[in-house]
């Protein structure tokens, strides 16, 4: 709940709304495990508590460890839904990769998220508890929504997650320190872009549109040409990271034709390009492309006056790394 709704919702039962920024503070910042726990209570409003409401809190299933230290959880709903989480710490920052659906409906070749299919929309709640319940909670620094699904296909959900992550009521991470990553739908990206302060990334794939609707179905019904311009304007009027992902397949979309389509396409937008290696698929004849490769793309969007950066694969060897979630 926000705290708004939590204020309403204690009144609707009797207790005073006065209450709400306390249990707020035990869920958000203290992550109990039950409302016993909470010590500046009486202990009669807390059993009409204990009796009218739940913490919504709930542990992962599973853990898988990486060589590289990063971790997957997986957790599965009271109906069976399963869907995963991953911690990244690294030396500066320490991200949760978090999952808005459990699967996927949006098709991408190279993302096993969508072979496992669509087994419907996580709830706000749902998203929030792979932060609480991690572990790490405490530790983490920055939160991307890059996990199973697709962020703006579930966008009410989305939304109000990120004003709990981003909340001082709530989780108190900034809104520069957490990242949304779509494939492009207008509608999401528009309300998204009114209604929250986080960063935006759009997953590009190619500079050529009848080459990206191959990989990236929703580009038949979504142009991303049209998507880079409310992103682009957007980014000039607002402190926000706009980003594009492009992940490199050799062969595919590493080409100097692709280098200098993309040039062409974010030049004087201020847009930043995040290059990610290709986590090949089992069963895929694709590879990712060469360190130096993906060095020379780096290097001529840079001396082109576009930001770039290229990002680490990390949780490969346990299925944790992008596109990965679900392959197991």
């Amino acid at each position: 709940m926000t705290l708004d709704e939590l204020t309403d919702s204690l009144q609707v039962n009797g207790i005073d709304s006065s209450y709400a920024v306390r249990l707020a503070y035990w869920i958000y910042k203290k992550r109990i495990s039950g409302f016993s726990e909470i010590t500046n209570i009486s202990k009669t409003i807390k059993a009409v508590i204990t009796e009218k409401f739940e913490t919504g809190l709930f542990n992962p299933v599973s853990l898988k460890s990486s060589k590289d230290k990063t971790e997957k959880y997986l957790f599965k709903t009271s109906d069976g839904r399963k869907f995963e989480s991953v911690y990244i710490p690294e030396i500066k920052r320490n991200t949760l990769c978090v999952s808005v659906q459990s699967g996927c409906r949006m098709g991408c070749s190279f993302c096993l998220t969508g072979k496992y299919g669509f087994n419907g929309d996580l709830s706000a709640g749902e998203i929030v508890n792979q932060i609480i319940s991690n572990p790490h909670a405490g530790e983490v620094t920055n939160v991307v929504f890059m996990g199973m699904g697709e962020p703006l296909d579930n966008i009410e959900a989305v939304l109000k997650a990120c004003s709990i992550i981003t909340a001082e009521w709530g989780l108190s991470i900034g809104a520069r320190n957490v990242t949304v990553s779509t494939v492009g739908i207008p509608e999401g990206i528009t309300e998204f872009l009114e209604k929250s302060k986080c960063n935006l990334t759009l997953s590009l794939h190619s500079p050529f549109p009848e080459e990206r609707s191959l990989v990236i179905p929703v580009e038949i019904k979504y142009p991303f040409k049209s998507i880079l311009d409310t992103l682009a304007g957007s980014r000039l009027k607002s402190r926000r990271r706009i980003s594009i992902a492009y992940i490199m397949i050799k062969g595919m979309n590493d080409t100097d034709n692709h280098l200098s389509a993309l040039k062409t396409l974010l030049k004087n937008t201020g847009i930043r390009v995040n290059l990610l290696p290709y986590n090949k698929i089992p069963g895929s004849g694709s590879i990712p492309s060469a360190y130096d490769r993906m060095l020379h793309f780096k290097h001529e969007l840079v001396i082109s006056g576009i930001p770039a950066s290229i990002r680490k694969s990390r949780g490969s060897d346990i299925y944790a790394a992008c596109g990965l979630l679900a392959a197991d």
